[in-house]
């Protein structure tokens, strides 16, 4: 049996028709409140931020962290990029160490060393040159053929083959290419060790002064580094966000023009709009939630969810007054049973969002909080502040002299768009369950076919494109995108400075280092390399303590006499006295390598193992975890690490948050929508019927992802809840005002007026917010581009499945509940005990919201689906019912209020 609700919507219909001008001013001045956080609103961008929580991403923070001189601050790095025919021509030489001077010489870049190719061949050419001045006078007096003979000398030497393109020719002593390291020491400063880069960095300044000093020396050296990184992904989100939004805007604008066609509706539905977006994003503000990516999306969510209220209630409102109602009267009627059907879409849309929260990845579970805030607020404006506004304008708007163009509503009995959503109404009167049983078919083939949707995640998912797309280079200021050069550069790194190495897994190991076996056993780990390790004579390729220990031995006749004495098997190995020979270490040149592997307490080691290109992430995660069991402690003390590791951490944390939110958003929906179908409508199976199309768009959504090969990702991991949250939406306004409609009419005239009724106004919604949220598809990051294709489609799949299949579920679901399909429910036998608001002797009875006796259209028609006619709930015997739970007093207490506010008036 239905519970009573409607006193709690007659007491909101009492103020937003009695107290229209408050209700207005109070929302006003709550976006002045919220208008306040907007300016407290930060941003965090990047990929660090979900990577935050994942053991492997700790782990490599703590390999930065703790490897390197606890005496000296942390020192980030810029890297200089030089380009030439011959970066290691007596000019080139020139060129890079000129740049080098003019970097230490400015104030403010806190330059605390340099080094490149030209030092390497300058020390080479001038032992006694150490600055950087002595250098280039020793580049200077050299001939051509003398720095040709120093490049052949290093062409063994890392410090000098490390830093120069592939190409790199000894015999002609050439390279294209060349990298020069600038090191600020910055007190305070950790040089990022996560998984990419994101957010603001204390290098971003530095490296923007770096590269103006730059400019003005060097045509051919370019600045890059974590600072310039994390400088673009911040600017991509403004850009992205000046170009997506004046183009959601032009297209929303365009369709409300068409769904309102009335200039103060427009004006009021768009005020309504940027309300909730201050209202979100003020929230964002106060609660100190950080701007990222994926709160790009949020705006575009809210836009889709606020166009379909404020359609609906001026459709609702118009189609009140197209029966005869006055202002006050056709408002009552329309808020009646919109708040019911707004509630049932914002409790499931909320559901849908909030699923996000079992996601392990905070980005995400910061977007579900706040989308679902933002629905929330939607539902607010919309509910309450929109009807509150329109009537207070429509009570004075003739004496304005503002032309009204049409106040019909749309899909209209006898228009073309109405006749035009009719086809699921026809399928229904046909063969409903056979077509049912197409859909099911159709739907698990769409779901199965899903399965094979893959997971990505990488730092270019953040980055813009390398190419700015040319029809965006001709938008004008402020629209034009900004100059990005990171995934240029990071391309041109990669071809230029990679062998077969694709790229690497770390180990950090926590464990007594000083202990006789510990180095033994790192040289053994690398016996028997996995497929995806890079081998080197039957060994993994990789750098550690042992390997600097080695290469240090092979040049320094003093440190092997060392190494020897305390190798007993004589396999080139310390295995005793371990603290004496990382003692004699750090006395050598080889410190500054040995302190990259060796923690200052000598209780942690970092092993770097070189992986192939071809690997994929999951066998490098594999391998690396493998690798990592052959040490002392296993799991718990040996970790496998690095971006690739970590990569592949959130990679499969994005498919259990997309699985898991999806599970739990079904789940919820359906428990939600069974409970208020029965608290509302008294059948509970309606919370069913209402979310088979749904389940319907799911699968083909998912199955739509495979076929444009669209991966799950940071952004798109969200889709499937997204569209359980807004795809509900048009099922929900089907599902409510059916029911309305069959209390009065046989099934099919029911059917026929909602899918004309409803329809129209979800065709309008529809249409606004599929080319709304459609122009993502301009974004610069390709991945918000996905979502945004991805979420059009979704609420283009659940409009046409709500007016396609829901009728046939419709259908059945009445013949299920034993109604005549001939005879309007409560006018025939149904029994008084099954919940469906008929009372025994035919009246209407709570929760059938009083719609037996509605008010009569000029045409012979009925009115539209609302509660009840201007407040007149009356029974066929002239008693009032308790559908509204109001005696008669009650209700005859509140015509004669509403008549006195229309007297005064």
């Amino acid at each position: 049996m239905a519970l009573d609700h409607q006193r709690a919507i007659d007491w909101v219909d009492e103020r937003i028709v009695e107290k229209s001008g408050r209700v207005a001013v109070l929302f006003l001045v709550l976006t002045l409140v919220f208008t306040a956080g907007l300016g407290n609103v930060s941003t965090e961008a990047g990929t660090e931020q979900f990577a935050e929580d994942i053991p492997a991403n700790q782990a490599l923070e703590d390999v930065n962290r703790e490897f390197g001189a606890s005496f000296e601050s942390d020192p980030g790095s810029t890297q200089l990029i030089q380009r030439s025919q011959n970066v290691l021509s007596k000019p080139s030489l020139l060129e890079m160490l000129r740049t080098q001077e003019a970097l230490e010489e400015k104030q403010g870049l806190r330059v605390s060393s340099t080094s490149s190719a030209a030092t390497v061949v300058a020390g080479t050419l001038d032992p006694e040159a150490t600055t950087l001045e002595t250098q280039i006078t020793a580049i200077e007096r050299a001939t051509p053929s003398e720095i040709r003979a120093a490049v052949r000398e290093n062409a063994g030497n890392p410090a000098l083959t490390g830093t120069l393109s592939n190409d790199f020719n000894r015999r002609s002593a050439s390279a294209s290419a060349t990298i020069g390291v600038v090191q600020h020491d910055i007190p305070g400063y950790e040089s990022s060790g996560s998984a990419g880069q994101g957010g603001t960095s204390p290098l971003t300044p530095i490296q923007q002064q770096a590269q103006r000093v730059v400019a003005a020396t060097s045509d051919d050296i370019t600045v890059f580094g974590s600072g310039v990184t994390a400088d673009e992904f911040g600017s991509v989100i403004t850009d992205s966000l000046l170009i997506v939004t004046p183009a959601a805007v032009v297209f929303i604008v365009f369709f409300l023009v068409v769904a309102y066609r009335d200039l103060l509706d427009l004006l009021l539905g768009m005020l309504s709009l940027l309300m909730a977006i201050i209202w979100t994003f003020g929230f964002l503000g106060l609660a100190g939630i950080p701007f990222s990516q994926m709160m790009i999306a949020v705006p575009p969510l809210l836009l889709a969810v606020g166009i379909d209220f404020g359609i609906h209630a001026i459709n609702r409102y118009r189609e009140d007054k197209a029966d005869g109602n006055d202002i006050d009267g056709a408002m009552r009627l329309a808020t009646d049973q919109l708040l019911v059907a707004f509630f049932i879409v914002t409790g499931t849309t909320v559901i849908g969002f909030l699923s996000n929260l079992v996601s392990d990845l905070a980005p995400i579970r910061d977007f579900g909080i706040v989308a679902a805030v933002g629905i929330i607020f939607t539902f607010l404006i919309f509910g309450i502040f929109l009807p509150a506004a329109k009537v207070w304008i429509d009570r004075r708007r003739d004496g304005w002299p503002i032309p009204t163009f049409s106040e019909s509503p749309l899909g209209a009995e006898g228009s073309r768009l109405g006749e035009a959503l009719r086809g699921g109404v026809v399928v229904a009167g046909k063969a409903p369950a056979v077509f049912l049983v197409l859909v099911v078919l159709l739907s698990a083939g769409a779901g199965a076919y899903a399965t094979g949707v893959d997971t990505s995640f990488s730092q270019e998912d953040f980055l813009p494109p390398e190419e700015t797309p040319a029809y965006l280079d001709v938008l004008p200021e402020p629209f034009a995108p900004s100059e990005y050069s990171v995934v240029a550069t990071l391309n041109f790194l990669e071809d230029k400075f990679e062998t077969t190495q694709g790229g690497s897994a770390t180990i950090y190991w926590q464990t007594n280092m000083e202990r006789n076996t510990a180095l033994e056993e790192i040289h053994r780990a690398g016996d028997d390399p996995p497929n995806s390790f890079v081998q080197s004579g039957g060994r993994a390729d990789s750098q550690s303590i042992v390997t600097v220990i080695q290469s240090q031995a092979a040049r320094d006749p003093e440190f092997r006499a060392v190494v020897d004495r305390n190798d007993a098997d004589g396999n080139g190995i310390p295995d005793r006295n371990l603290g004496d020979v990382y003692a004699a270490l750090m006395d050598t040149p080889a410190r500054s390598q040995a302190v990259d592997y060796l923690s200052d307490d000598r209780r942690s080691t970092r092993i770097t193992y070189s992986t192939k290109a071809t690997a994929s992430q999951n066998a490098v995660t594999q391998d690396a975890r493998t690798v990592a069991e052959k040490f002392r402690g296993g799991e718990d003390a040996a970790i496998a690490t690095g971006n690739t590791v970590v990569f592949k951490a959130v990679s499969d944390l994005i498919l259990q948050s997309a699985i898991a939110s999806l599970l739990y958003a079904l789940g919820a929906t359906v428990a939600f929508l069974v409970f208020v179908y029965w608290v509302v409508e008294g059948y509970p199976s309606l919370g069913v019927a209402n979310t088979v199309p749904i389940a319907v768009a799911v699968a083909l959504i998912a199955g739509t992802m495979r076929l444009l090969g669209i991966s799950f990702n940071a952004f798109t991991a969200t889709i499937l809840a997204i569209t359980i949250g807004l795809g509900i939406d048009y099922s929900v306004h089907v599902v409510h005002r059916f029911v309305d409609e069959r209390r009065e009419y046989p099934l099919f005239t029911a059917l026929d007026r909602t899918v004309r009724g409803t329809g129209g106004a979800l065709a309008g919604s529809m249409l606004t917010t599929t080319f709304g949220i459609g122009v993502l598809v301009l974004s610069l990051l390709q991945v918000l581009g996905q979502f945004g294709v991805l979420t059009a489609l979704s609420i283009a799949y659940s409009f046409f499945v709500s007016l396609l299949v829901l009728p046939s579920v419709l259908v059945l679901w009445d013949r299920y509940q034993g109604h005549d399909p001939a005879v309007p429910i409560g006018h025939g036998t149904t029994s008084p005990d099954r919940g469906d608001g008929v009372a025994a002797d035919g009246g209407v009875v709570s929760g059938a919201n009083d719609t037996s006796s509605r008010a009569k259209r000029s045409d012979g028609g009925f009115a539209s689906d609302a509660s009840k006619p201007t407040s007149q709930s009356e029974r066929r015997d002239g008693e009032f019912v308790s559908g509204a739970n109001d005696t008669t007093s009650q209700l005859e207490t509140k015509q004669t209020k509403a008549h006195a506010t229309r007297e005064e008036r």
